[in-house]
């Protein structure tokens, strides 16, 4: 079963259900017949590159006009976190352009496999909302490459080159013709499409219905 997987790195909400997919086919034991494939999604694709953006939080507090709602809807998504192991770090996190993150993402499961890919999504997730790490520096992406095993030499040689933009570009524009517009979006087999950080136990429930029709399809 393929389950492709829109989302971003600066998205709280794909973390979280990210997390909750992969608990799902732990606990289902069905892990090596789901090929995961994560696709590219910019929530915020003019975020400039070469400068130090402000602080996310500020960011959000001015674009909506309202600190406190910003403080609410942290505290929901970091509770959420809290029950998957998430330790979000909100006052350490900056807007960030995520464009080269996602082609470091492409480059990974074209040369090392889906396995490899879902190994540095993890790591960069992790990088940008615990860490507080700036995604948008090639410098860091490399490092954080080389910590999810990945050939550090190889991961700056794609980020410096403009390698795998066009399959970034691609992954977009099928997101646009597939009319997904929010993130996290989950397509299984090319057919059906669930959106959201949907809980473990509806996630069991789904994949469990999933798996017996295409069982029950002829070969």
């Amino acid at each position: 079963m393929q389950v492709e997987i829109w989302s971003d790195i600066a998205c709280p909400w794909c973390y979280v259900g990210a997390v909750r997919f992969e608990r799902a086919v732990e606990q289902m034991g069905v892990g090596a017949d789901v090929d995961v494939v994560y696709r590219a999604f910019e929530l915020d694709p003019d975020v400039p590159t070469g400068t130090e953006a402000p602080p996310l939080v500020d960011y959000l507090a001015a674009k909506f006009g309202d600190r406190g709602r910003v403080a609410a809807a942290h505290t929901r998504i970091g509770q959420a976190g809290a029950e998957l192991g998430i330790d979000f770090q909100w006052s350490l996190m900056r807007r960030a352009n995520t464009f080269d993150a996602h082609r470091l993402l492409a480059w990974a499961r074209r040369t090392s496999g889906g396995p490899a890919q879902r190994t540095l999504k993890k790591a960069l997730l992790r990088a940008y909302f615990s860490e507080g790490r700036d995604i948008s520096d090639r410098g860091v992406l490399a490092v954080v490459a080389e910590q999810a095993d990945l050939d550090r030499q190889e991961a700056e040689e794609v980020l410096v080159t403009g390698g795998e933009a066009d399959t970034v570009r691609s992954e977009e524009a099928a997101a646009h013709a597939h009319g997904i517009s929010a993130v996290p979006t989950f397509v299984i087999e090319g057919e059906w499409m669930l959106q959201g950080a949907l809980e473990t136990d509806r996630w069991v429930k789904a994949l469990t219905s999933l798996q017996a029709e295409l069982a029950s399809r002829p070969s």
